[in-house]
């Protein structure tokens, strides 16, 4: 495996290969196969994210030296069941492996098999070979197949299939070296491919070869794909769309008899593979544990205790895990902004680095622990099977609202970022839940709102225990339920509004119960907290910069009138100097551009406990929520004599209104937390809904909805608890 840095010299020679000669291999293969474990050991840490050309699909690329003199770029293809798409993601699938032009055409395909599903997984393998394109199978799940009494010949299993088949556990690096022997084989003997596993000609008929030839493909079952789904393969042209339409009226083609009678040859013949290649006990012989668990962990009441406990445990971490961490940054931004204080000379720069980038960095940079914690224990949830569990048990409570236990995934997706969630949501084939779920799904509270709540609870929540769990935690988790129970309740209404008389089913196979992979849930709270940090480090950066800007500066008038206002009292109490600088940094601060904006926003949200400087907090989090921290830090630095000896937290505690008195009571610290649960404060949501829906009416109405509920929510809680 090779990591491959753009700063190392010792990798240019590597890099150098791989753009003039990229050698394509696609991993492709049923869900929950092993695949995207097997992606991560062969590109290591060189992989990136990003989306297949048209379309919102994730595209995870990456780079692997697979021996001495091949390197090979690494595609992980969206996992699939069969070469019949009932997806967004089958569908890229079918298209990068049928179209011979496209750019992300695989010269090798790694097909990833379970062998404790060995039957179901052949019938992928069979239908993948057939396209004629060079395959190597990678036997996964062996573990689980011996302790499901199964015992695969793998000699004669790789004789039958006519390719090499290779046993692999990526898990735990085991069978990589023979797999990428196997890979350089191929690559550097180029063997013709294996005869048809069925006769696809014997099926349909040999006017098949004519759309072969029309479409230049490698195999006549490339064309029967072409046949039977031309409509909607978007790189044919007119001339071929109407040719092969002419051709298959000529021909009566009737695709459902055609596909349904491939599916039972190739199933005949796997049958026969089965017999000489697999020996297996009967299912009574064996319980195996993931069932035993299941009795547990899937049981109408205690599972849903279980997983109410799982959740509990989840937030209560968040904040007994975090602290310590997070008072460190705290405590290194605050000396380092100490220093800078103290050794740089009174000037425009000084200013702009300490209360301009410096409190705006801080403001994020503390809650990058909380994050990793996350994504931490949502990776161990997935990584062990439970996550999936989650959605069969919550089926019933998402069927009674409208939705099904498909929509779950999305929902607890949320719980990281809005946006992936809602493209998750492709997955839902009935047209009306997953609008619903898309338009409910940014009321889960994301990473982005956390470090939001963690400031305000800490503002207005005192640190104690009740009995032996932390309050803070539970008012975290108490904040996320109540975004759960909204999207429930806002799914039930949509359902009596959108009137779709569409059946549907919720099928879903369980993984098996596996330890996690704690070096990737090591890699995932890493490469999650890099992304956290750089895309909300962008956006934070040059509202810091903007703010501090608008804070500095006002109308000439304005500030020229402050100016001599505390010049004047300053000649007449030489003694009161300290105090009257204070009180000029805030008078300058309400009448600069900032200032004014705040107070003209100020009188919609004063019924809600807000002040001026929460006003322009609102607005600037609408690029992203968790730049309502930086803004605060800004705001709140900006006129300070003494920038980087107090926290941002210290700060907030002693701001004071006009009057004296706190602006962060616990009515108006509840009342915020409230807003920000429920407003849809995020622009790249709001886009990503556009583009799923192919509208801006929908995320105009999911912006007012939101918006609506949480002023209301908001305005109440501040009205009961004042």
């Amino acid at each position: 495996m090779a990591i491959y840095t753009k700063s190392s010299a010792a990798n240019g020679k590597f890099a150098s290969s791989f753009m003039q000669s990229p050698y394509s291999i696609a991993l492709v293969g049923n869900p929950n196969s092993g695949k995207s474990s097997l992606f991560n050991v062969l590109t290591g840490l060189n992989q990136k994210v990003g989306n297949f050309p048209g379309v919102t699909v994730d595209k995870k690329t990456g780079v692997s030296k697979i021996s001495d003199s091949l390197t090979a770029h690494i595609i992980d293809l969206p996992g699939t069941y069969s070469l019949y798409p009932k997806s967004a993601d089958e569908q890229v699938t079918y298209e990068v492996l049928l179209n011979a032009k496209s750019a992300d055409k695989p010269e090798m395909i790694i097909v990833i098999a379970d062998a404790s599903n060995l039957k179901r997984n052949l019938l992928f393998c069979s239908q993948i070979m057939d396209l004629k394109i060079p395959v190597v199978i990678a036997l996964t799940m062996m573990d689980i197949a011996q302790r499901k009494g199964i015992s695969i010949d793998v000699g004669a299993l790789q004789r039958a299939m006519g390719v090499p088949v290779i046993p692999i556990n990526p898990r735990k690096n085991k069978g990589i070296a023979h797999l990428k022997k196997a890979i350089s084989d191929v690559y550097e003997t180029k063997p013709t491919p294996p005869v048809d596993f069925i006769n696809i000609e014997n099926i349909a008929g040999s006017w098949l070869n004519e759309i072969k030839d029309l479409c230049e493909l490698k195999s006549v079952y490339s064309a029967l794909h072409i046949a039977c789904n031309y409509t909607e393969l978007r790189y044919l042209n007119a001339a071929q769309r109407i040719r092969i339409a002419a051709l298959l009226d000529e021909m009566k083609f009737q695709k459902s008899k055609v596909q349904a009678e491939e599916i039972m040859e190739r199933y005949r013949r796997i049958n026969q593979i089965m017999q000489q290649c697999v020996v297996e006990v009967t299912p009574l012989q064996r319980t195996m544990r993931s069932e035993r668990i299941d009795k547990l962990l899937l049981h109408p009441v205690w599972g849903n205790v279980i997983l109410l406990v799982v959740l509990f445990l989840l937030f209560q971490s968040i904040f007994w895990l975090a602290k310590y961490p997070m008072d460190w940054v705290e405590s290194g931004f605050s000396m380092l902004g100490n220093v800078l204080n103290t050794y740089l000379p009174d000037n425009f720069f000084k200013d702009l680095l300490i209360n301009g980038l410096l409190a705006g960095i801080s403001g994020i940079a503390v809650f990058i622990p909380q994050i990793m914690i996350l994504f931490g224990f949502i990776t161990i949830l997935e990584d062990t099977g439970y996550m999936a569990r989650i959605s069969f048990l919550t089926d019933r409570l998402m069927r009674s609202v409208g939705l099904n236990g498909r929509s779950v995934m999305p929902l607890i997706s949320g719980m990281a970022c809005a946006v992936p969630a809602i493209m998750a949501a492709r997955a839902i084939q009935n047209k009306k839940e997953r609008l619903i779920t898309i338009l409910v799904t940014p009321l889960m509270s994301c990473s982005a709102r956390l470090p939001v709540y963690t400031i305000l609870i800490g503002l207005v929540i005192p640190e104690k225990s009740f009995l032996i769990f932390n309050l803070q935690g539970l008012v975290l988790m108490g904040l996320y339920l109540l975004g759960f129970v909204m999207a429930l309740i806002v799914s039930k209404v949509m359902s009596w509004i959108i009137k779709v008389k569409e059946r549907t089913y919720f099928l879903m196979e369980l993984p098996i119960y596996r330890a996690p992979r704690w070096k990737n849930v090591g890699i995932t709270m890493v490469e999650k907290a890099k992304i956290f940090v750089r895309d909300a480090g962008k956006v934070i950066l040059v509202i810091s910069i903007l703010l501090w800007g608008l804070a500095s500066y006002g109308p000439p008038s304005k500030m020229r009138a402050v100016k001599e206002k505390y010049a004047l009292l300053e000649q007449q109490h030489p003694e009161q100097i300290k105090e009257l600088e204070k009180a000029r940094a805030g008078e300058k601060l309400e009448h600069s551009f900032a200032g004014v904006m705040g107070h003209a926003f100020e009188p919609a949200i004063r019924p809600l406990g807000y002040d001026w400087k929460i006003g322009i907090a609102l607005i600037t989090s609408f690029a992203a929520r968790e730049v309502f921290v930086g803004t605060m830090a800004t705001l709140y630095s900006v006129g300070d004599d003494e920038a980087g000896k107090a926290t941002l937290r210290e700060k907030m505690a002693q701001a004071k209104r006009n009057d004296g008195t706190p602006v962060y009571t616990v009515a108006a610290g509840l009342s915020l937390l409230i807003f920000y649960v429920f407003a849809m404060q995020c622009m790249s949501t709001l886009v990503i809904v556009k583009r799923e829906t192919n509208s801006w009416k929908y995320p105009a109405i999911q912006f007012v909805y939101m918006f609506c509920i949480a002023y209301l929510g908001s305005l109440v809680t501040y009205q009961l608890f004042k």
